[in-house]
């Protein structure tokens, strides 16, 4: 199988259910800030981390796949194959962290990005998160989409925030509290 189709040299591709948009389509640029994200989890995935956390990784890989597919198919499509995202990921990021907050100390304070490479790399992840859930969000005032996957990236960018906390509290690492451009 070739890896190259030819079919979006003039600036179009395919949906999954049929159709083509132009390649700066919001749903283009939705499921390709989606595929970004999962890019950079898989970057945060080749650093040191600890077990759980590559686990919730790997199932989030996969989930983001969902994702994508889900906002390559119209809602109105209804081919058998495709998977819809439903509210079971979105609670279970929920479990989790409820879980990393349970060890973590209270956050009295905004925190900077940074400490260990893993951490600071699950920030730029949820950076890449909160850009897709934006794209939707505006996707959603013209056409319609999946209502999950709103709830589902917000809630991921709150367990990679979550999660780089932990994973620095995990490494002994310290969080750096914004202090309004003072340095303490």
């Amino acid at each position: 199988m070739k890896i190259y189709t030819k079919t979006g040299d003039t600036g179009d591709t395919s949906l999954f259910a049929g159709g083509r948009v132009r390649k700066n389509n919001p749903l283009v640029e939705a499921y390709g800030t989606v595929d970004e994200l999962n890019s950079f989890i898989g970057l945060v995935r080749t650093e040191t981390l600890p077990e759980q956390a590559d686990t919730w990784l790997e199932q989030i890989q996969n989930e983001l796949f969902i994702v994508g597919a889900d906002l390559a198919t119209p809602l109105d499509a209804k081919p058998e194959w495709l998977v819809r995202l439903d509210a079971a990921p979105t609670d279970r990021l929920e479990a989790a962290i409820d879980q990393m907050d349970a060890e973590l100390p209270t956050l009295k304070n905004f925190v900077l990005p940074g400490g260990t490479r893993a951490a600071a790399t699950l920030h730029v992840a949820r950076t890449v998160c909160r850009r897709g859930e934006r794209v939707c969000v505006e996707i959603l005032t013209d056409d319609p989409i999946n209502p999950q996957i709103v709830k589902y990236l917000n809630r991921l960018s709150d367990f990679l925030f979550t999660l780089a906390r932990w994973v620095n509290f995990k490494a002994g690492e310290s969080e750096i509290k914004w202090t309004a451009g003072r340095i303490s």
